[in-house]
Protein backbone atom coordinates (compact mmCIF):
# COMPACT_ATOMS: atom_id res chain seq x y z
CA UNK A 1 0.00 0.00 0.00
CA UNK A 2 1.15 3.48 -0.81
CA UNK A 3 1.42 6.40 1.56
CA UNK A 4 -1.43 8.14 -0.24
CA UNK A 5 -4.11 5.61 0.75
CA UNK A 6 -4.30 6.52 4.47
CA UNK A 7 -4.42 10.21 3.55
CA UNK A 8 -7.18 9.59 1.01
CA UNK A 9 -9.21 7.61 3.56
CA UNK A 10 -8.72 10.34 6.18
CA UNK A 11 -9.73 13.04 3.67
CA UNK A 12 -12.85 11.06 2.74
CA UNK A 13 -13.81 10.64 6.40
CA UNK A 14 -13.33 14.35 7.09
CA UNK A 15 -15.39 15.26 4.01
CA UNK A 16 -18.19 12.87 5.02
CA UNK A 17 -18.24 14.20 8.57
CA UNK A 18 -18.31 17.79 7.30
CA UNK A 19 -21.22 16.99 4.99
CA UNK A 20 -23.16 15.35 7.84
CA UNK A 21 -22.54 18.20 10.28
CA UNK A 22 -23.14 21.13 7.92
CA UNK A 23 -25.03 20.04 4.76
CA UNK A 24 -27.11 16.87 4.99
CA UNK A 25 -28.13 14.46 7.69
CA UNK A 26 -30.03 11.20 7.88
CA UNK A 27 -32.52 10.35 10.62
CA UNK A 28 -34.92 7.52 11.33
CA UNK A 29 -38.47 8.61 12.14
CA UNK A 30 -39.93 7.44 15.43
CA UNK A 31 -43.54 7.62 16.50
CA UNK A 32 -46.65 8.00 14.39
CA UNK A 33 -47.35 11.74 14.60
CA UNK A 34 -46.65 12.19 10.86
CA UNK A 35 -48.48 9.06 9.64
CA UNK A 36 -49.41 8.22 6.97
CA UNK A 37 -46.89 10.50 5.17
CA UNK A 38 -43.96 9.40 7.37
CA UNK A 39 -44.26 6.05 9.10
CA UNK A 40 -42.11 4.92 12.07
CA UNK A 41 -38.79 3.53 10.85
CA UNK A 42 -38.72 5.71 7.74
CA UNK A 43 -35.28 7.08 6.83
CA UNK A 44 -35.35 10.87 6.39
CA UNK A 45 -32.84 12.94 4.42
CA UNK A 46 -32.44 16.36 6.06
CA UNK A 47 -31.12 19.51 4.36
CA UNK A 48 -29.32 21.38 7.15
CA UNK A 49 -28.69 24.49 5.02
CA UNK A 50 -32.25 25.12 3.78
CA UNK A 51 -32.98 27.93 6.24
CA UNK A 52 -29.52 29.15 7.15
CA UNK A 53 -26.12 28.29 8.59
CA UNK A 54 -25.46 27.21 12.15
CA UNK A 55 -22.66 25.44 13.91
CA UNK A 56 -23.63 21.86 14.82
CA UNK A 57 -23.35 22.44 18.59
CA UNK A 58 -25.19 25.79 18.47
CA UNK A 59 -28.91 26.26 19.11
CA UNK A 60 -29.14 29.40 16.97
CA UNK A 61 -28.30 30.37 13.40
CA UNK A 62 -25.23 32.43 12.56
CA UNK A 63 -26.90 33.36 9.26
CA UNK A 64 -30.54 32.79 8.35
CA UNK A 65 -31.74 33.27 4.78
CA UNK A 66 -35.18 31.63 4.83
CA UNK A 67 -38.09 30.60 7.01
CA UNK A 68 -40.09 27.41 6.53
CA UNK A 69 -43.00 27.69 4.14
CA UNK A 70 -46.46 26.46 4.96
CA UNK A 71 -46.62 22.71 4.40
CA UNK A 72 -42.86 22.09 4.57
CA UNK A 73 -41.80 19.20 6.79
CA UNK A 74 -39.07 20.29 9.19
CA UNK A 75 -36.89 18.68 11.85
CA UNK A 76 -36.44 20.80 14.97
CA UNK A 77 -35.87 20.83 18.71
CA UNK A 78 -39.09 21.09 20.70
CA UNK A 79 -39.18 23.52 23.64
CA UNK A 80 -38.42 20.45 25.80
CA UNK A 81 -35.25 19.78 23.78
CA UNK A 82 -36.50 16.67 21.96
CA UNK A 83 -35.99 16.23 18.21
CA UNK A 84 -39.31 16.30 16.32
CA UNK A 85 -40.49 16.03 12.72
CA UNK A 86 -43.60 18.09 11.94
CA UNK A 87 -45.22 20.11 9.18
CA UNK A 88 -45.04 23.91 9.25
CA UNK A 89 -48.62 25.17 9.50
CA UNK A 90 -47.66 28.83 9.32
CA UNK A 91 -45.47 31.59 10.69
CA UNK A 92 -46.31 33.58 13.81
CA UNK A 93 -44.66 36.79 14.85
CA UNK A 94 -40.98 37.29 14.22
CA UNK A 95 -39.02 34.10 13.87
CA UNK A 96 -41.59 31.55 15.03
CA UNK A 97 -43.60 28.85 13.28
CA UNK A 98 -46.49 26.56 14.15
CA UNK A 99 -45.53 22.87 13.97
CA UNK A 100 -48.30 20.31 13.51
CA UNK A 101 -48.20 16.57 13.04
CA UNK A 102 -50.26 15.05 10.23
CA UNK A 103 -51.78 12.54 12.68
CA UNK A 104 -53.32 15.02 15.13
CA UNK A 105 -54.62 12.29 17.45
CA UNK A 106 -51.05 11.00 18.01
CA UNK A 107 -49.06 14.23 17.72
CA UNK A 108 -47.38 16.24 20.47
CA UNK A 109 -46.97 19.54 18.63
CA UNK A 110 -47.68 23.28 18.74
CA UNK A 111 -51.20 22.58 19.97
CA UNK A 112 -49.48 21.49 23.20
CA UNK A 113 -46.37 23.68 23.43
CA UNK A 114 -47.18 26.69 21.23
CA UNK A 115 -45.14 28.27 18.43
CA UNK A 116 -41.54 27.15 17.96
CA UNK A 117 -38.56 29.46 17.46
CA UNK A 118 -37.04 29.20 13.98
CA UNK A 119 -33.66 28.96 15.73
CA UNK A 120 -34.74 25.47 16.86
CA UNK A 121 -34.93 24.18 13.27
CA UNK A 122 -32.31 21.58 12.35
CA UNK A 123 -33.37 21.39 8.71
CA UNK A 124 -35.95 20.54 6.09
CA UNK A 125 -36.90 16.99 5.18
CA UNK A 126 -35.80 16.51 1.56
CA UNK A 127 -36.80 12.94 1.06
CA UNK A 128 -37.94 9.75 2.70
CA UNK A 129 -36.96 6.16 2.03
Amino acid sequence: MGKGLPRAVLAALIAALGMKLFLFDFMIAEGSSMSPAIKPGTILVINRLRYGFRLPWSRSYLLRWAMPGQGEVVVFYTPEGLIAVKRCAGLTGMGEFVALGDNSAQSFDSRSYGPVSADNIIGKVLGIK
